[in-house]
């Protein structure tokens, strides 16, 4: 997974892959080693270059409040599979949209039902691919016309998830 960080101004790239039940990053084009593991909620035990690290993580609004060893950064991911027609002047999806599933996985959680209202940017389901959980959120404001899938359920890229109009 390919990601695009901002922290204090300064925009980071990041790829992560989970090989071996171990974490491998690269950030900036160096190659980092890592172990995390979710030992609460929203809190991770992550073991860096022979350091270990409690990271809290907060997701709000204005991006992810992140907390380890008495220091706090806001951090902004921009994921590249995301729809980033939320808000600032971005054009909103028109007409039917399909949500497909950006990578293979397994359904989690599923947030609506059919019938249901929803705003662009909510949340719809939940898929956990290589130990992640991701939220696939509505492109639009409207309906959910449909859900095609159930949580337990395994996917591939591509595959049709719900129907938003």
């Amino acid at each position: 997974m390919k990601l695009e960080i901002q922290i204090g101004g300064r925009k980071r790239a990041i790829e992560l892959a989970r090989r071996d039940g171990r974490l491998r990053c690269t950030l900036d084009g160096r190659a980092i080693e890592a172990e995390a593991v979710e030992v609460a909620t929203s809190t991770y035990s992550i073991l860096l270059d022979g350091q270990s690290y409690e990271v809290r993580v907060s997701e709000l609004p204005d991006g992810l409040h992140i907390s380890s060893g008495g220091e706090e950064f806001l951090a902004q991911v921009h994921d590249p599979r995301a729809w980033r027609g939320r808000g600032g002047g971005a054009a909103q999806a028109e007409g039917r949209q399909q949500i497909t599933a950006p990578m293979p996985g397994k359904i989690v959680r599923v947030l609506v039902k059919a019938g249901d209202s929803v705003e662009a940017g909510q949340g719809l389901l939940v898929v956990e691919a290589m130990k992640m959980q991701n939220e696939i959120k509505s492109p639009k404001p409207g309906t959910v016309e449909r859900v095609l899938v159930s949580e337990g359920q395994s996917v591939n890229a591509g595959d049709v998830l719900a129907a938003v109009t």
